[in-house]
């Protein structure tokens, strides 16, 4: 790969030339998930949970066209800043490139971008889906057809709950998506343990996904691998709490106006005001968690 384009940090190649444990993480949480300073207090707790497991952080961003594999203290703080971030997809990413601009990683492009760097393991807090209504609008996130084509494995606290979650997972199903809940059956639903549909795959401990990761090599099957894992029962907002406050985010979103790329980040911050704040908390709480997970499972492959 083009160093121009691809610019990995010292610490983050050290450790894939040892062969040591590396856990992506996406930026777009940084600029479209959370206000300053919490988004950069929460990206510098995320990296600390995925050190504390033993693994070696890499978040993922575009600066200056160049996709950037682990930010420095002083990258990260302008990241966290900044008004002018692209958000980021396999259709923009080429574009963010070849325009030499400032842009923020979705799942689907942090994917891309750890394929290429060679990292397996990536934690975020949510994956997109299929958006309420998409069967006028057709508005599914490009997460999804990303997994299936893409051999990364995403560690997240299930579809952010926003969204159409049996479509979503129908969707990935159709897609041959593998989705494997840890620790439980049920499938989570982001701020909540549980979202009243079964899991179809449950893993109970970190060898586990190990050795189901393995037996796909083994198979030669291409695409990534899901890993549903519930937000810590400490911070949960119950789902039958959290459905009052996503009903009316979506009823307002609807009558903005907003939409495309513009939704999702509308909708979480609208959430975090009509819950005064306890969905901010639980996100940090979520994807700290998430990372976690990730690191031991970096550093168990």
């Amino acid at each position: 790969m083009n160093k121009t384009v691809l610019q990995i940090s010292p610490e983050v190649q050290s450790a894939l030339e040892e062969g040591r444990g590396v856990v992506a993480l996406e930026s777009t949480i940084i600029t479209h998930g959370m206000p300053y300073p919490q988004n950069r207090d929460t990206a510098q707790q995320v990296e600390q949970a995925v050190r504390d497991a033993g693994a070696v952080p890499a978040t993922i961003a575009v600066l200056d066209g160049q996709i950037t594999v682990g930010l420095s203290a002083e990258q990260l703080e302008s990241l966290s800043t900044t008004k002018s971030a692209m958000k980021l997809s396999r259709a923009d990413l080429a574009m963010a490139v070849s325009k030499r601009a400032m842009g923020s990683t979705t799942v689907a492009a942090t994917m891309i971008a750890a394929d290429l760097a060679g990292i397996r393991v990536f934690a975020t807090g949510g994956i997109g889906g299929v958006h309420q209504g998409a069967e006028d609008s057709f508005d599914i996130s490009a997460d999804l057809h990303e997994l299936s084509r893409t051999k990364v494995t995403v560690i997240c606290a299930g579809a952010k709950a926003i969204l159409d979650l049996p479509k979503t997972l129908e969707v990935l199903e159709t897609l041959g998506v593998p989705v494997l809940t840890y620790q439980q059956d049920d499938l989570p639903a982001f701020w909540s343990r549980d979202s009243g549909i079964d899991s179809p795959l449950r893993v109970d401990t970190v060898n586990d996904i190990v050795e189901f990761m393995q037996a796909r090599d083994a198979l030669n099957i291409d695409g990534g691998v899901l890993i549903a894992n519930p937000v810590p029962a400490t911070h949960e907002i119950p789902r039958h709490e959290m459905a009052t406050f996503i009903e009316q985010a979506i009823q307002e979103s609807q009558q903005a106006g907003i939409k495309g790329k513009s939704v999702t980040p509308w909708l979480l911050g609208r959430i975090v005001e009509l819950s005064d704040g306890k969905s901010l908390i639980c996100n940090q709480a979520l994807i700290t968690n998430n990372a976690r997970l990730a690191g031991e499972l970096a550093c168990s492959l």
